[in-house]
């Protein structure tokens, strides 16, 4: 909220927030038009045009699912409000650290990476806490057992 003082506010701290509302209400209806979920309330995404061999492959405008990605004048654009921070474009791209994408998920756990192989060991670890969890509902634990399957005296 803006802050008051007796005789002014601060404007340029109440337009700021204005656009980054007006930016997540289009960023929503954006996605909502395209039948994408988002994972990740914030993020960002950057490609390093020295390393990046776009011309020569274009394998991370084909990768993107929401069409984020785009070629412009001898470089990969970027499109900021369509992106989703998927990763997809990190694993197909033939360059490591090419680019770079950073994301917050929604419990504040923040991850970056910028290689493909990043991308796949993050992935694991989040399915071997999925799995573990799933296993773990699955079997007892040892407190657990013997409750159930005491014997009566």
């Amino acid at each position: 909220m803006p802050e008051k003082s007796s005789s002014n506010f601060d404007i340029f701290l109440l337009l700021s927030e204005n656009d980054e509302k007006a930016k997540k209400k289009q960023r929503k209806e954006l996605l909502v038009s395209l039948g994408v979920q988002e994972f990740f309330p914030e993020g960002s995404i950057s490609v390093d045009k020295r390393t990046c061999w776009g011309l020569e492959c274009k394998l991370c405008i084909n990768a993107c699912p929401t069409n984020a990605l785009y070629w412009k004048a001898g470089e990969v654009g970027i499109v900021d409000a369509l992106c989703v921070y998927c990763g997809a474009c990190v694993l197909s791209c033939m360059v490591d650290d090419c680019i770079k994408v950073e994301r917050k998920r929604e419990d504040g756990t923040i991850e970056r990476f910028s290689k493909p192989r990043d991308v796949v060991k993050l992935a694991d670890k989040i399915n071997a806490k999925k799995r573990l969890k799933r296993v773990s509902e699955l079997f007892p634990t040892v407190e657990r057992y013997l409750e159930k399957y005491k014997s009566p005296k």
